[in-house]
């Protein structure tokens, strides 16, 4: 039996295709009556439209791509930690996808490769898809951002370290890095250790900016070996508590750059034999569900991940609807927050 086409449903209801391509796209300006007509049609016929089908009733793919470190995301997954910051990126652009009737892919791009080029090259000609979300470090990489713009696709930068590049929605990384230092510190805390991120990632200096700038404000000095250069990884996060506790005056707080690194000092601190909070205070960066299910629980920073990448897809969809470029530059800066868990307290006397 021969499936069900868009052809099909237009003859069933006496419509053309392009009023049956709108109504299943679930575009405005369509009369209500001829809705109901178009879906009892579908409906009675058994009609579900199919990718192909909807792109050639129209210009558009209703495909939305997300490019994502490959580097950073095959650690997480060989090393069986996850890829948390990818769930969320996937959770808040597949909820505004599945809304609009959009497609969502993934794809992991090698951002040292020699090949990047060519690879973004080939991935935009094979999906040619309605937009683009650019996640860390794709946001701020030159060759992307060329390509894209070459190839006219838009796109929507997620937690770039620069504005002026095109559509962002952001955090503010110096803040929220700057706002968690003042609160070791409030707590009297004054050797706080500090541990950055992955170089290539924007916020890892961002972040590191925001923890000079709290010091600094407090009046408390920096000293050498107190900031030590992580990856984003556990493993990371574990060999650089381990040089901060060798320190003739180890910290009485570390701050790691996102919740990974600061499972991994907590490891290290409980190898050492010493208790969190009653020796040695821990904070991270992300909110992630590990934080929660640490002992203790971790005091972090709620990057809201999901709500960027929902924002982002939205506008995506928008754009593709309207077929018209943004009527102004789109830099959308949402809140973040503390999260004060048991990890961490005043310092020991």
């Amino acid at each position: 039996m021969a499936s069900v086409t868009i052809y099909d449903v237009a003859a069933r209801a006496g419509v053309s295709i392009k009023t049956v391509s709108r109504v299943m796209n679930n575009e405005p300006n369509v009369r209500p009556a001829m809705r109901e007509r178009v879906l009892t049609a579908a409906g009675d016929l058994g009609y579900s439209p199919n990718l192909s089908a909807r792109s050639l009733a129209g210009s558009r793919s209703f495909v939305i791509a997300v490019f994502v470190d490959a580097a950073l995301t095959i650690d997480h997954w060989r090393s069986e930690r996850g890829a948390d910051y990818l769930s969320r990126i996937q959770l808040g652009a597949t909820l505004e996808c599945r809304d609009a009737g959009y497609h969502l892919l993934i794809e992991l791009i090698d951002h040292e490769g020699p090949q990047v080029r060519q690879e973004v090259a080939a991935l935009l000609a094979a999906l040619k898809p309605d937009g683009v979300i650019l996640t860390p470090p794709s946001s701020d990489n030159e060759v992307v951002l060329e390509l894209l713009d070459k190839a006219g696709t838009p796109y929507v930068r997620v937690g770039p370290e620069r504005g002026g590049q095109g559509p962002r929605v952001h955090m503010d990384d110096v803040a929220a890095a700057r706002e968690m230092t003042a609160h070791l510190a409030g707590l009297g805390h004054k050797r706080i250790g500090f541990i950055v991120g992955e170089p290539r990632y924007g916020a890892s200096q961002a972040r590191r900016e925001g923890y000079l700038e709290a010091m600094k404000a407090r009046g408390l000095p920096v000293a050498e070996g107190l900031v030590r250069q992580g990856d984003f990884t556990f493993q990371s996060g574990l060999e650089q508590a381990k040089a901060l506790l060798a320190l003739p005056d180890r910290p009485t707080a570390i701050f790691a750059s996102n919740d990974d690194m600061a499972l991994g000092c907590i490891a290290a601190i409980a190898e050492a034999g010493l208790m969190i909070p009653g020796d040695i205070s821990v904070a991270g960066f992300d909110d992630s569900p590990s934080s929660r299910f640490s002992r203790p629980q971790l005091t972090t920073v709620r990057q809201p991940v999901a709500e960027m990448s929902s924002v982002a897809a939205k506008l995506l969809i928008a754009q593709a609807k309207s077929n018209d470029p943004p009527e102004r530059p789109i830099d959308e800066l949402l809140p973040f927050e503390l999260i004060h868990r048991a990890s961490t307290a005043t310092p020991p006397r």
